[in-house]
């Protein structure tokens, strides 16, 4: 699960504002202009209201984008040979290292990352990595190197370096240059004419937000440069991983991945990258990156890996649900138009600590509004496709703050991300979800419960530290916010003050909708 007590060492986030009904606002992009709304009223007033204004709005949406083999050192610094001389100033660690050597960068705080060029070999039964030079350590030896041995690092390639209780589970490498005569003691096995990405999936692996921030998204970072000419190795290999996120590992390699303990036999690369780059939360910053890529071509590989799969999901609905002799198919179309006509509201559900106890009333006034909602339960078992497909086809999403608000990352840019925020929980929601989400394109609407909302609430007096200052809880460290927040909080939402949010976004839905309804008919008039 995510720690976030032991993250305020790398990045203090501000604090949101009181969430009061007067605080509360709500973003609508009209062009290069911002319009906040505050109310009071009820809301069908409040619909009445928004739905005349909508129509003299004008909504511009953000818009997001969706060679040959370039070496690995060069592709994540400097991207042309030539140029290093000229660079060199500005040019980031490792960016050019010789042939035969090895470079580690360990400056970052979130994750060691080493460079190896020239004759790699894996070789699994030693733990260990080896680079066969040529050179004698321009002249220098010492007592190692009477063994062969030039130079030695050591590296867990996982990207939570500053944590180090879940290091402590990360199994180490070894990565030694040795002089070349010495091949003959590690024999290529299996030779690779492509890089190697060599990275673990253990640590926090089990846990949504941490398999994508902690692992695809810096995979992503750290290969996709490469064109899909690169092979995975893979320490902490779990199959479930595989069969879970094979979609997206087949945009990013063509090539199988590597059970690094299960096979034995010595593997050889030309090159070969050893930990991997992490920016920030679920985000990706396009000034790190090799062609100032962002988390929004992220998303659009999500596009690619899924698309087929959606696609034979779809068919498979059609034959199911193929019109009863019964029923015309004109009365099923007219329907479906019908309902395709209502802006989509999803709720991520919560089973167990921080679920919504009042989930239902909340759905009945969802539907009052003129939303058409989708409840859904995933667990461990879902297909992502299938979740995917649901956040991908919706117009708001709406769940409390946990791992599970880690798919916001397949909602479309311009979508509304309704995050409820709990007791306790405001800083995390914020930095790892709600900043990510507006990063994406998103429009973020944080809503943090009120004391009467908590389930605490009954348990604690109002004066409690608990309910009045959940910082000073949440200080005395993270086996406190675990179990008071997280674990023992559930939520009740004053609708009322909730419906404002929803009306506001059907709002926004619809006249987001009318507009992209204009520009598609200029556009073939």
């Amino acid at each position: 699960m995510v720690h976030y007590h032991r993250y305020h060492q790398l990045r203090k986030g501000e604090e949101v504002g009181e969430d009061d009904e007067e605080s509360q606002t709500f973003v609508l992009d009209c062009g290069d202009s911002v319009s906040y709304k505050r109310t009071r009223p009820h809301i069908l007033h409040l619909l009445f209201l928004f739905s005349i204004v909508s129509f003299s709005l004008v909504l511009v949406p953000e818009l997001f984008s969706s060679s040959s083999h370039l070496s690995l050192l060069y592709s994540l610094g400097v991207e042309n040979e030539s140029l290093i001389g000229e660079r060199e100033a500005n040019a980031p660690l490792c960016s050019a290292i010789s042939n035969g050597s090895i470079c580690c960068d360990r400056s970052s705080i979130r994750s060691d990352i080493c460079f190896m060029r020239g004759d790699v070999r894996i070789h699994s039964g030693s733990s260990s990595i080896f680079l066969y030079s040529s050179e004698n350590n321009n002249g220098v030896f010492d007592s190692q190197e009477e063994e062969g041995e030039l130079q030695h690092e050591k590296i867990k390639p996982y990207t939570r370096k500053w944590e180090t209780s879940v290091m402590n589970t990360i199994d180490e490498l070894d990565l030694i240059t040795k002089k070349g005569n010495l091949r003959s003691h590690h024999p290529c096995e299996v030779q690779h004419s492509v890089p190697a990405v060599v990275f673990s999936t253990g640590g926090y692996t089990g846990n949504v937000y941490h398999e994508f921030n902690d692992g695809l998204l810096p995979l992503y970072i750290t290969s996709q440069q490469l064109n899909k000419q690169v092979v995975f190795v893979m320490l902490e290999y779990h199959e479930w991983w595989i069969t879970k996120y094979g979609d997206i590992l087949s945009q990013l390699s063509d090539y199988p991945p590597i059970d690094f303990s299960q096979d034995k036999r010595t593997h050889c690369f030309p090159e070969a990258i050893v930990g991997l780059k992490i920016h920030d939360e679920l985000t990706v910053d396009s000034s790190l990156i090799q062609g100032n890529k962002s988390i929004a071509d992220f998303r659009n590989l999500l596009d690619q890996a899924y698309r087929p799969r959606i696609s034979e999901l779809i068919q498979e609905e059609r034959v199911f649900l193929s019109p009863s002799p019964l029923v015309s198919l004109e009365e099923g179309e007219e329907e479906q138009e019908e309902r395709l006509k209502k802006p989509k509201l999803l709720i991520l559900s919560r089973n167990g600590s921080r679920a919504i106890t009042n989930e239902d009333e909340m759905v009945k006034l969802a539907e009052k509004i003129g939303f058409q909602v989708e409840v859904l339960r995933p667990d461990p078992t879902t297909e992502l496709a299938r979740i995917y497909r649901a956040l991908n086809s919706s117009d708001v999403m709406v769940g409390v703050h946990g791992a599970a608000m880690t798919h916001f990352l397949f909602m479309k840019p311009s979508t509304v991300f309704i995050q409820v925020t709990p007791l306790g929980t405001d800083w995390a929601a914020q930095t790892y979800y709600g900043e990510p989400a507006m990063k994406l394109g998103l429009k973020y609407v944080g809503y943090k419960i009120l004391p009467r909302e908590s389930s605490l609430y009954g348990e604690y007096g109002k004066d409690d530290p608990v309910l009045r200052d959940p910082d000073s809880v949440n200080a005395k460290g993270w086996e406190f916010t675990k179990k008071v927040y997280l674990d023992g909080q559930n939520v009740r939402l004053d609708l009322r003050r909730f419906g404002k949010r929803l009306a506001r976004a059907y709002v926004y839905s619809i006249s987001k909708r009318n507009w992209l309804y204009r520009q598609q008919s200029h556009k073939f008039s």
